[in-house]
């Protein structure tokens, strides 16, 4: 794991909370080819973002449901092997379908785009900050559209931390610039955070990490 900032734990900040941006995650991966690392225990691999004596108050994990068929299926695994893990909640956003014309020849063309997820993560970030749910904020993303929602917990809560934690091939200076600390995920924190290829669901069913995924 690579450290830009001091991420020192001094005394009253012990509870942290992870925030997940499940498709700024995953296209880290996807760009660093590591595909073999989506199958992600995300509890355990933010308890291993911790430092000193922290401890991991909860997870917030942050998606839509895809329309593709065959990715859905492996979506659909991964989110019911999530469900069983403990301290982890998932918030869900969706694609709004938008219509693209080509200049040139006028062709019509339909694609979805993800939405709500930059918002879903201010409102409980924001949220748990005013609850004093945590005393250190891990924010697992590089997207800048966060840049408001960090600084208002900062600017609001002075004696709060909040941490950017960078998916792989992701990076973001303005984040990096007003959050208290920030590093980027290494591979081997990934590799050591898998969960079990077989997953025994609250129904006592077995969820099986996708035959692609391995």
């Amino acid at each position: 794991m690579e450290v830009e900032a001091d991420n020192e734990v001094r005394p009253g900040r012990r509870r942290a909370m992870a925030y997940v941006d499940g498709f700024n995650l995953y296209y880290g991966l996807k760009a660093k080819g590591w595909r073999r690392l989506y199958w992600l225990n995300l509890v355990a691999l933010s308890e291993r973002l911790l430092r000193g004596d922290q401890r991991l108050a909860g997870v917030r994990y942050f998606t839509s449901r895809i329309r593709d068929a065959r990715k859905s299926e492996r979506q659909d695994k991964f989110l019911r092997a999530l469900a069983t893990l403990p301290k982890l909640t998932i918030h869900y956003g969706h694609f709004l379908q938008k219509t693209l014309t080509c200049r040139r020849c006028g062709t019509a063309r339909s694609v979805y785009e993800e939405k709500m997820t930059d918002v879903n993560v201010a409102v409980h970030l924001l949220g748990d900050a005013q609850d004093d749910l945590f005393d250190t904020a891990f924010v697992l993303s590089a997207d800048s559209d966060l840049a408001g929602p960090i600084e208002g917990v900062l600017s609001r809560y002075p004696e709060k931390r909040v941490i950017v934690a960078f998916p792989p091939a992701r990076r973001s200076e303005k984040l990096r610039s007003i959050a208290s600390g920030a590093f980027t995920i290494g591979r081997k924190v990934l590799k050591d955070s898998q969960l079990p290829d077989a997953v025994e669901g609250d129904d006592g069913s077995v969820v099986m990490r996708p035959e692609t995924w391995r």
